[in-house]
């Protein structure tokens, strides 16, 4: 699965698409130079159980440790990644 990233002044998402429709996002805004807060996670149904939500925490987590940022998990599925994964801690 390709992970893609859309985002403007303020905020943005990383999103997976098929077939030319979104089938699984995240959305974050910026809080800053230096932060992000992601606020919502969304699969669709012919992505569960694929591991699409961690993949796009995984995708937030890279884009974080380049562009040396940190990230604020308000979204319930996020921070639960989040919690489970200890080698994320480093950009919280």
């Amino acid at each position: 699965m390709e992970i893609k990233l859309e985002q403007t002044d303020t905020r943005g998402s990383f999103y997976i698409e098929q077939e030319g429709k979104r089938v699984a996002f995240m959305e974050f805004s910026k809080a800053g130079n230096d932060r992000i807060i992601i606020s919502h996670t969304d699969v669709s149904d012919a992505l569960r159980g694929k591991n699409a939500g961690k993949q796009l925490v995984a995708a937030a987590v890279a884009y974080a440790r380049k562009n040396n940022i940190k990230i604020v998990p308000l979204c319930p599925f996020a921070r639960s990644v989040f919690n489970k994964i200890k080698e994320y801690e480093d950009v919280l």
